[in-house]
């Protein structure tokens, strides 16, 4: 995935402020995802794909559903994630790993010199 916009020697610190959760576009999921949520919340895994997933738009893999047909992640309940101990890879991932083009208007993480261990 790409990254935009990254300041060297810095890392961003999530301030929980949601708007990610909010934005257009898929959480796409992994085996190990679909299992450590579905574990979660105490389901198998089948019903947790049946109730709380759906197919790529590109056919290539299981996507979190937004809730009402919008863009708002079904997990986002005001501003808590209800899978937040579990949250995909995608969204522990972001800012740092991945981001888009004009992240940094939308996202309310600060930067934080990387640590030199």
């Amino acid at each position: 995935m790409p990254v935009y916009d990254m300041e060297e020697g810095m890392h961003f610190q999530c301030q929980r402020c949601t708007n990610c959760c909010r934005w257009p576009g898929e959480v796409v999921l992994s085996d190990e995802d679909i299992d450590q949520i579905a574990a979660f919340l105490g389901m198998s895994v089948y019903d947790f794909v049946a109730r709380h997933t759906h197919l790529r738009a590109n056919r290539s893999g299981l996507t979190l559903m937004e809730k009402d047909g919008g863009t708002v992640c079904e997990f986002l309940d005001g501003m808590d994630c209800r899978i937040n101990p579990v949250k995909p890879a995608q969204c522990a991932g972001f800012p740092n790993q991945w981001n888009f083009k004009g992240w940094r208007k939308v996202c309310e993480a600060i930067p934080v010199p990387e640590s030199k261990s």
